[in-house]
């Protein structure tokens, strides 16, 4: 499926050159500088706040730039709504997409312009035929007539990718599109991305995991505090060059693990079974110890923390906080118990999003502030206020919704929900992932010292640098089996890439997580996570 007008244009698709633009006061974007080339991918990296997603939503016709040079196809452009954008050839394929459940996958691909057939009436098997016909250009398969409810992220996304390719899209910006992926996932979405780029069209692909955009783009573009710091090759790069162009200084330590004296256990995890999910999990977590769960994608690793906090079921086994039993399918228990969980989807699992920053941070301690009955707005403030000091989040005030924060301030937030009620174990599930590299930092060096004031940490984390750099021990999940437990002189990348595929039969080796990457990327990655 060759678009000649698209593969043929003898300009770039987008230019943005200089583009600047404030919201009262705040100056969200400086000088936004981005031009993507027709059958290329052209990264677009920063860390949160370096003006991204104003940029994006300058393209998108969600906002209109204040100054500079916006052109499109060499043409100049100025939309004034998201209609105006997709008009002229734009789409935006988001990391959560929004499809109608209640529909069809054909009718979401086709709504508000279904085709139409003898006596003007909705012509379904057409629409069926064409939609069948995108997905087969795209190289994947979707049935074309079921709901839309239930399908997974990674299908949702590749609706709207068939849903731009039906509307002649020459520009397709992906934002953050792999956070919710597993490895399989991210393959098919790659390989959709370089098949649109091989017909010519151009695709801006917006990504902190940067083994993916090595892997996957041809350019990079670095933005920092609302400005265009650079543009190079990716074939001339490295990740750590991309890093200290983001963050304005060399990042030397963003695993700031310190050693902490290790005390008693204060978790102990006893033959724990669920059936089907995982089997005979035992271990143990003790004071001033960080152990990282590693795996594959699907080994049973965030199954076995909701189990152990009490969010899911397991058949038998016990879990024993500073030795007392904690009952089974009961969070409230686990929280008395010292536990703390902070889940692998912040947004759905651990932010009340439309809540405040202090109705989030005092979401599980409300109950204890009370005096007398009686909880004011001050008493809470009172509470949360040097909970968000201390994580510094970035907030001009604790009564800021959470929705309208960046993902790494909502990240702190949900961290912090916990770490007010004083907990004796942190269980905490992909602490870093979709946060920015300079926001990463931080939270590694808040574990550390978290660690080092004798907390028990349970860390989950599909990235296996964090893993090595921040854990005492690390313990392998292959196939819901522990199927290793590497102190940190010990736990290499090969010797946990080995136990992650000890019980997989047919020679596959993944990376712990599921990142497409392999082994060998895992160096570049431990710069760059």
């Amino acid at each position: 499926m060759r678009h000649d007008s698209i593969g043929a244009a003898s300009h770039p698709t987008l230019t943005l050159r200089d583009v600047a633009k404030s919201f009262g006061p705040v100056v969200a974007l400086r000088s936004g500088t981005l031009v993507a080339q027709p059958g290329s991918i052209h990264a677009l990296v920063g860390e949160n706040g370096a003006g991204k997603s104003t940029l994006v939503k300058i393209v998108a016709g969600v906002h209109r730039r204040d100054a500079g040079e916006f052109l499109l196809g060499g043409e100049p452009a100025d939309f004034g709504s998201t209609a105006e954008s997709k008009a002229a050839g734009v789409a935006v394929i988001y990391q959560e997409p929004t499809l109608f459940p209640d529909l069809s996958v054909t009718e979401n691909i086709f709504m508000g312009r279904q085709l139409l057939g003898r006596g003007r009436r909705i012509d379904r098997a057409a629409m069926y035929a064409e939609a069948a016909r995108l997905f087969a250009g795209l190289g994947v398969h979707i049935d074309p007539r079921r709901q839309a409810l239930g399908l997974s992220i990674a299908d949702q996304q590749i609706i709207e990718i068939a849903k731009a390719i039906s509307l002649d899209a020459r520009l397709l910006i992906m934002d953050e599109p792999t956070a919710a992926l597993s490895g399989v996932e991210v393959e098919r979405l790659f390989a959709v991305a370089r098949r649109l780029r091989d017909e010519g069209r151009a695709i801006v692909f917006i990504s902190h995991r940067f083994d993916e955009v090595f892997d996957l783009c041809d350019t990079v573009t670095v933005m920092r505090d609302g400005q265009y710091i650079a543009t190079k090759p990716i074939a001339d790069t490295s990740v750590e060059e991309i890093v200290g162009l983001m963050v304005g200084r060399e990042v030397a330590e963003l695993f700031p693990k310190t050693p902490a004296p290790i005390g008693d256990p204060v978790l102990q995890v006893s033959g724990l079974t669920a059936s089907g999910v995982f089997h005979d999990v035992t271990f143990e977590v003790r004071a001033g110890e960080i152990v990282g769960l590693a795996g594959l994608v699907g080994a049973g690793r965030s199954e076995i923390a909701r189990a152990i906090f009490g969010v899911d079921r397991y058949d038998s086994g016990s879990v024993r906080v500073k030795g007392c039993e904690v009952p089974p399918r009961d969070p409230a228990a686990a929280i008395r118990a010292g536990m703390a969980f902070v889940p692998e989807d912040r947004r759905r699992q651990g932010l009340v999003t439309e809540a405040s920053v202090t109705d989030n941070i005092t979401g599980v301690i409300r109950g204890s502030l009370a005096r007398f009955g009686l909880l004011t707005k001050r008493m809470e403030n009172a509470a949360a206020g040097p909970w968000a000091g201390r994580l510094e989040v970035k907030t001009g005030a604790l009564d800021m919704n959470a929705k309208t924060m960046s993902g790494g301030n909502q990240q702190k937030v949900v961290i912090a929900k916990w770490l007010a009620t004083k907990p004796t174990l942190l269980i905490i599930d992909e602490p870093t992932r979709g946060i920015d590299v300079g926001t990463k930092a931080e939270v590694h060096r808040l574990l550390s010292e978290l660690a080092g004031q004798g907390m028990a940490i349970l860390m989950i984390s599909s990235e296996l640098p964090e893993v090595l750099g921040m854990a005492d021990r690390v313990l392998v999940v292959c196939e819901g089996r522990i199927t290793a437990d590497l102190p940190r002189d010990r736990a290499t990348p090969e010797a946990v890439m080995h136990a992650a595929t000890h019980a997989l039969t047919g020679g596959h080796h993944g990376h712990p997580g599921g990142h497409h990457g392999h082994p060998g990327g895992a160096q570049d990655q431990q710069a760059a996570s």
